[in-house]
């Protein structure tokens, strides 16, 4: 039996290997084993970066909405409490973009929320 090298395909995955490595320094963008390592840890980095983002919007939009609250003497966790006792579907993106961007509406809906 004839043995077949691997030759194309182990060239065609150092090539897309590198190719991800673009951009990076030294060897981790020439030899492949330093880029191929590099490659995994950059994706793991960025698996967990996705996740984390969330999160940070997350805070982000809750530090607007409790700046906004507190010019008006609520907090936000009694103005939390208040939105789902009303049955108010709003989520924290929406009130935050109201309280930076449209501050009378978000006035309003405080008013609203609070009788």
């Amino acid at each position: 039996m004839v043995r077949i090298k691997g030759s194309v395909r182990t060239k065609q995955r150092h090539k897309k290997v590198l190719k991800m490595a673009k951009g990076f320094s030294m060897a981790r963008r020439r030899r492949f084993k330093v880029a191929q390592e590099a490659v995994l840890h950059a994706g793991e980095y960025a698996f967990a970066g996705r996740k984390l983002r969330k999160r940070d919007f997350r805070s982000l939009w809750i530090t607007r909405m409790n700046a906004a609250l507190r010019e008006q003497g609520v907090t936000y966790s009694r103005f939390i409490r208040q939105l789902k006792d009303r049955n108010v579907d709003l989520d924290r993106k929406i009130l935050a973009y109201f309280a930076t961007e449209k501050p009378e509406i978000f006035k309003e809906i405080t008013k609203i929320v609070q009788h």
